[in-house]
């Protein structure tokens, strides 16, 4: 399964597969930078296309209370902090004000998955995903609710009615779990991972500048640097660029399926 959108300038070059969960504030941090990087490159026609990948597959339809999961999953209060300090820094500098506060759920996300599959075939997935992450990271909102999903579905031009119709019949379902798990089957075990015309592939919400050389690498269908460690040949993530040691570890805490 793939949500797919072209913008055409002129003959498509780039095609880039976005793999990510709604839940992911990476993933939400990644889409600013890879935002940034498409208003640079407005010249080059692009196949964005965003693939499912659910961090925590066998959470719940009703989901489960946010701080039970962050107890079982980070063990002591302060390790959770240091993380979500690390990750509102980062969001700060892309202009997302992360209210973690708010989030009392941490919500099944197979079908937020699907509202967006619905919005693309209107051409409306980039709205879709954008709603979702602000409904989640800035107000808190439980985008595993029917009637949350039927609201933001409103929101980006989908007619509510059917969101609900569509959400109840549980079409795409197991398509949506089939494609994660076909995901994890390739090597992937951390989102954001950003790929790059099939060849060209980085996990991690990486900054501006390393996502610009990918893209520049496919527009110019140049063969893979060999001095460029974040890079890969194949369509594999690699780990983060090493910086510090404890972003780095943050960010493995955020990106990588436990």
């Amino acid at each position: 399964m793939e949500y797919a959108a072209a913008t055409r300038v002129r003959d498509s070059r780039v095609k880039i597969d976005v793999i990510f969960d709604t839940t992911c504030p990476w993933c939400f941090i990644g889409k600013r930078r890879l935002e940034s990087v498409l208003a640079q490159r407005q010249g080059v026609s692009v196949a964005l296309r965003w693939r499912p990948f659910l961090i925590n597959p066998d959470i719940p339809e009703n989901d489960i209370d946010r701080r039970l999961y962050l107890d079982e999953k980070f063990g002591h209060e302060s390790r959770a902090a240091r993380l979500f300090d690390a990750i509102r820094h980062a969001g700060e500098h892309v202009g997302i004000p992360f209210a973690f506060e708010r989030i009392t759920r941490i919500p099944a996300t197979a079908d937020s998955h699907r509202l967006i599959r619905l919005a693309t075939r209107n051409n409306r997935q980039m709205a879709a995903v954008e709603a979702l992450f602000t409904a989640y990271f800035l107000e808190g909102a439980d985008i595993g609710a029917r009637d949350v999903l039927c609201r933001l579905g409103a929101g980006v031009g989908l007619d509510p009615k059917r969101v609900g119709a569509h959400l109840d019949s549980k079409a795409g379902l197991p398509a949506v779990f089939r494609a994660s798990a076909g995901l994890h089957r390739l090597g992937i075990h951390g989102v954001p991972c950003f790929i790059f015309n099939d060849a060209y592939a980085v996990a991690g919400a990486q900054d501006t500048e390393v996502l610009l050389r990918l893209f520049d690498l496919a527009a110019q269908h140049a063969p893979v640097l060999q001095e460029a460690p974040p890079l890969s040949a194949s369509a594999s993530c690699v780990d983060p660029p090493r910086e510090k040691r404890f972003e780095r570890d943050v960010r493995q805490q955020a990106n990588h399926h436990s």
